[in-house]
């Protein structure tokens, strides 16, 4: 080998070296004899570097994986040997290998395992194990392969081919099948037999060979007969390692694999209560809080898949109507409810996380039986409490800098919210009463009491409005009781001035239940005043924490839509108050603005929807409407000519950024109107009209064009909507400084805004797409015919996605009836214009594009294919259009599995017809007499042709098309 090369396999190896390894090893894999190298390397233990060791494994993976049928049948013995004569050798060496060797060695096995066993290596088994017999060496390296051979099989998680088709997996499924059943014939009793031996030889003195033969027997047991391990002996033994402390997680993990495997509903009822026995008796059902918690989360584990194994079975017998089974079955549900509880209540979360499921599946029980036990309703309570406790914050939670633990609390959180929502199910009235005591006692001494204790009370009553769902939010009408216990709870909530807790936790908790139970202030609105100062001040908008700062913007902005005209009384003097943070932040200041530009959009909105909504003049909502908006075109103003000056491209960019958030705050308060409330109505147009002048000429500066296009463009938009016919005018010159110095991804935003405008106004904007059209064209056709670096991927994608924007463009003029748009830019141009649509039918393998492309075809074949359309279009449609029906389709790159192509195809079967339509017979002459023949195709297929075509049923052809084609390709 290659000594030099070898060395690069050191990871602290530089990186020419590294890079040589890597090469050698492509090299290796490629050469036919190489792994003969390898294997001989590791027969005679050659290397003692660990790195070319596990090389020289690779190497043989490469080879077994890729390239065994090429081997000759001594070739394939040789590689059996090399493997066997390495195992005997670990079981000499005065060193064990590495971890990571031993499960590669172990990887190697299970490859040629899978290759071999069915043919020529029957023995594979018995072969290790007479090598191995008891050597501790031998049976940590038999226990890996077994191992490794379970994941080829049954790991799901493993995507066992490199191209993932379906026909592979298909195939590797019943490959696998087969080798599972020929396992279970002829060896899987002696394994078992020699996971016992093991168990019973280093149960005492060799922990570590012990858990890995109790992971082996947890991960064989899921697909071998269950009665060769659940029997007196193995579980016994099992139920052993339980007290012993180096054993019992793994034991713990080997039952619950044991209790998880489908079999009869009484015999599993049997299996867990015989096992539920034992593990009572040896005294481990009675939890510690200070018990090793890495055993208990697999012991909560273990319950719970007892649990949920007993529950299956009560189902399957209610099913079969075995009344007197699922009775017992039921009884043994409810003598672990007990212990339950004690693991859902455990402080350690991992522990109470992994009961979950139990217990969710328990209540789902109770909500179908027809009346609880007081028994029950007493476990019902017990679990509402500990769920009550459990979503507790504890001291150690970092609210300023969340990590990984509090992501893991977060998610907890979640499912017991499941459970508290389940428990609705099972008994509203008693969730309600239990929250609103909780909610009452602490919410009489908040000031007193931790915030976590504070923060949970808040977050039970925000629950309960999807525990106890209603439609609307209308919480506060209906069942009496609930609407009267919901409103005096909110109203404690709101004059209790618990917002004023000092922890942000209980501060956003307040708003969003607020905002959550924003119809309370629907009955009871002298409270809103009350709620507004706390959104306002210091509590909300203003607080010290820019996380509640930036929740709250959004939070205020729901609540204030909400309200809508129960805001009038409040309207000017919640403008004034919010006045400093609608201020548009220069970037030279330096001040640290209360609130970041996306926290400003919902303010602004706010203001917008606060007059819009209001009930003032018309006269006066143009007024205020221009007090909000006239600052930001002043600022505009002299910020862009600033801009212009700037000479420092940071200094560019944090001026364009600040014009670009004058557009934005502009643009988010016109989301305000809407069908009933347009901006005419609220006299408003005016104002707008002001601002597109202000930011239009931001769209002629040579500096940073991107941002500052990106803005005013979205402005257009928005203006389009809501301005309608009056933001013509701005159009022409808007798009002439659009178009110019453009590039792919300038114009491929642009061509919406035209296609916005085509289908909004149609023929009022006729002489204006007839002057644009091909000035935007040739800034289109000019950007697609740059020459490109041929593996530059991103500039392949945006030419495609232009390319589609450029057809979309054409099929929004041509659908919105203005193909004399198009008509009336001169034949020549014409004729460009048209063989674009032709390429894009056939000659880009974008299903997308040929489907527009296609669509297009068959409108201007409808609008122009008649007796008396244009000159020459009909010659154009047998020339160009029917080739194009039948080129694209028969390309290799159209492929009819795609769901996009058939897309595709269904609108070319569309243009076809529609050509029919037009010409009718004499359409048919020419596929019949001219065109078919030309491609060869036979007498018989294109007189079936010709009858599919004229079917009326349009879908008849489309689906005959399919056919036809599927025929037509290789």
């Amino acid at each position: 080998m290659d000594e030099q090369a070898l060395l690069g396999l050191n990871p602290n190896a530089d990186a020419d070296f590294r890079q040589r390894a890597l090469a050698y090893f492509e090299q290796l894999k490629i050469s036919q004899d190489a792994w003969q190298v390898c294997a001989e390397a590791l027969a005679q233990s050659i290397y003692s570097d660990d790195h070319i060791k596990f090389f020289c494994f690779q190497v043989l993976e490469h080879q077994i994986k890729f390239k065994y049928s090429e081997l000759t049948e001594v070739q394939q013995q040789l590689i059996r040997e090399t493997l066997i004569t390495w195992l005997q050798a670990q079981m000499l060496n005065p060193q064990p290998e590495k971890t990571f060797i031993r499960n590669k060695a172990a990887q190697v096995f299970a490859l040629l395992f899978v290759t071999e066993y069915l043919t020529k290596w029957p023995k594979f088994f018995f072969d290790i194990l007479s090598v191995v017999d008891l050597n501790p060496r031998g049976v940590d390296m038999y226990l890996r392969i077994l191992m490794a051979v379970d994941a080829e099989l049954v790991d799901r998680d493993v995507v066992h081919t490199s191209e993932a088709s379906y026909f592979a997996l298909t195939f590797e499924a019943r490959r696998n099948t087969l080798l599972k059943d020929t396992m279970r014939e002829q060896c899987i009793p002696s394994l078992v037999e020699s996971w016992y031996q093991i168990l019973q030889n280093y149960q005492y003195n060799n922990s570590e060979l012990t858990c890995q033969c109790l992971e082996v027997v947890g991960a064989y047991v899921s697909w071998i007969d269950l009665s060769l391990i659940a029997n007196e002996r193995f579980i016994n033994m099992l139920l052993g390692h339980m007290s012993v402390e180096v054993l019992r997680e793994e034991a713990c993990d080997c039952l619950f694999e044991i209790v998880n495997k489908g079999m009869d509903p009484i015999d599993k009822t049997k299996l867990v209560e015989s096992l539920c026995q034992v593990l009572q008796s040896a005294g481990l059902f009675s939890i510690d809080q200070e018990d090793d918690v890495d055993f208990l989360a697999r012991f909560s584990k273990l319950v719970n898949g007892m649990g949920q194994a007993l529950i299956a079975s009560w189902t399957k017998l209610i099913k079969n109507g075995d009344m007197k089974s699922a009775q017992d079955t039921l009884q043994a549900i409810e003598a672990k409810v007990a212990l339950m509880l004690q693991l859902l209540i455990h402080e350690d979360d991992d522990i109470s996380s992994n009961i979950i499921g139990f217990c969710y599946d328990y209540l789902h029980i109770l909500k179908q039986l027809p009346a609880l036990s007081d028994q029950q309703k007493a476990n019902v309570e017990a679990i509402m409490l500990a769920v009550m406790k459990k979503l507790t914050y504890d001291e150690e939670y970092n609210f300023e800098n969340e990590g990984e633990d509090e992501a893991m609390f977060v998610e907890y959180r979640k499912q017991l919210k499941l459970l508290l929502d389940r428990l609705a199910q099972v008994s509203p009235e008693l969730l309600l009463a239990s929250v609103r005591r909780v909610f009452n006692t602490t919410l009489q001494n908040w000031q007193t009491t931790r915030f976590m204790e504070v923060e949970v009370a808040i977050r039970l009553l925000y629950m309960l409005a999807e525990a106890l769902p209603v439609s609307h939010g209308a919480h506060f009408s209906g069942d009496v009781t609930k609407a009267t216990a919901l409103q005096d709870m909110m109203r404690t909530l709101v004059t209790s001035g618990v917002s004023a807790y000092q922890h942000t936790s209980v501060t956003l908790e307040f708003f969003e239940t607020v905002v959550r139970y924003e119809k309370f202030f629907a009955v009871e609105p002298q409270h809103i005043p009350t709620v507004l100062m706390a959104f306002l001040d210091h509590r909300g908008l203003r607080h010290t924490s820019p996380k509640v700062r930036s929740r709250t913007a959004y939070l205020f902005s729901r609540f204030v839509k909400s309200l809508n005209k129960q805001m009038n009384p409040f309207i000017e003097d919640v403008l004034n108050r919010i006045q400093d943070l609608l201020e548009l932040s220069p970037p030279e200041n330096g001040y640290q603005a209360l609130l970041s530009s996306d926290d400003q959009l919902f303010i602004y909105e706010t203001a917008g929807v606060l007059i819009v909504n209001s009930e003032y003049s018309a006269e006066r909502k143009q007024v205020l409407m221009r007090n909000l908006l006239t600052p930001l075109m002043e600022k505009f103003k002299v910020l862009l000519e600033k801009l212009v000056m700037a000479q420092d491209e940071d200094r560019q960019m944090a001026l364009a950024d600040c014009l670009n958030h004058a557009v934005g705050f502009a643009s988010r308060t016109s989301k305000a109107f809407s069908n009933k409330q347009t901006v005419k109505q609220c006299g408003c147009s005016e104002v707008y009209l002001d601002c597109l002048q202000t930011f239009l000429p931001a769209l002629s500066c040579p500096l940073q064009k991107e941002v500052l296009r990106s803005g005013v463009r979205t402005f257009l938009h928005r203006m389009i909507i809501c301005l309608e016919e009056e933001v013509l005018p701005f159009i022409p010159s808007a798009s002439e400084h659009m178009l110019k110095d453009c590039e792919a991804k300038d114009l491929q935003e642009f061509i919406p805004l035209i296609n916005q405008i085509t289908a909004k106004f149609k023929t009022q904007v006729s002489p204006f797409l007839q002057q644009m059209f091909m000035p935007l064209l040739h800034a289109i056709f000019e950007v697609l015919l740059l020459p490109a670096e041929e593996n530059d991927q991103s500039a392949a994608l945006e030419k495609q996605m232009l390319r589609r924007s450029y057809f979309a463009f054409l099929q929004t003029v041509t659908g919105s009836g203005m193909s004399e748009v198009i008509a009336n830019q001169g034949a020549e141009n014409v004729e460009r214009v048209l063989f674009t649509v032709i390429q894009g039918a056939v000659d880009y393998p974008d299903p997308i594009a040929q489907k527009t492309c296609f669509i297009i075809l068959s409108k201007l074949v409808e609008l122009w294919g008649g007796k008396d359309g244009p000159v020459g279009f009909a010659d154009f449609v047998y020339k160009h259009i029917v080739p194009a029906c039948f080129l694209a389709p028969l390309k290799q790159t159209f492929d009819l599995a795609d769901a996009q192509t058939v897309l595709a195809l269904s609108e070319c079967a569309v243009t076809l017809k529609t050509i029919h339509l037009k010409r009718g017979p004499e359409c048919i002459q020419y596929l019949q007499q001219e065109y078919l023949p030309s491609l060869q195709v036979a007498p018989e297929i294109i007189q079936e042709f010709c009858q599919a075509l004229q079917q009326p049923d349009a879908k008849v052809f489309k689906n005959y098309l399919k056919v036809f084609f599927q025929r037509a390709k290789p």
